[in-house]
């Protein structure tokens, strides 16, 4: 399974990373309940803990300490991802979306949307909204955010692993 891949630069308010944003289009069929333990089983097994569910907020954020998945278990969103002049993507259930540090996003609308989030090595992720006096924080904490060992969805040997390391 070969993810679409986005890349997005700084836009002043958003460092977003060097790295691509990777969208796993109908990359999984359970959906509801059983959807959102199948993904949170997946991601697990692939060390990507710390999982929660629920949506995406509708406001631009950003975390500048570690990636982040979200995979969609119910319903769809128009999200803006890369900040004000990124790209308008459109997920549905069945998507998964893999977020490199510094990518900004923010849901402009959704329908029955949920999702189940999680995080390379169960890491604590900060909160960033484009703000001027987080920049040279931000920026350093992107920096030194290691790749992950694994692809959330496809493990240690496919995927992110080898698309991230080629950037």
């Amino acid at each position: 399974m070969k993810p679409e891949k986005y890349f997005f630069k700084d836009d002043g308010s958003i460092p977003n990373n060097k790295l691509p944003l990777l969208l796993y289009k109908k990359a999984f069929s359970e959906r509801g309940d059983s959807g959102a333990e199948w993904l949170e089983n997946r991601f697990s097994e692939n060390n990507w803990r710390n999982s929660w569910r629920n949506g995406v907020f509708s406001y631009h954020h950003y975390h500048s300490n570690t990636h982040e998945v979200l995979g969609v278990y119910s319903g769809s969103a128009l999200l803006q991802l890369g900040g004000e002049k990124g790209e308008k993507l459109e997920v549905t259930a069945g998507d998964i979306i893999v977020i490199p540090a510094g990518v900004g996003h923010k849901n402009l609308g959704s329908e029955d949307f949920h999702i189940v989030g999680a995080y390379p090595n169960g890491m604590e992720h900060d909160m960033n909204y484009g703000k001027e006096p987080e920049r040279p924080k931000a920026d350093k904490n992107i920096a030194a955010v290691p790749l992950p060992e694994a692809d959330p969805l496809l493990g240690k040997n496919e995927g992110l692993p080898r698309l991230w390391a080629e950037a």
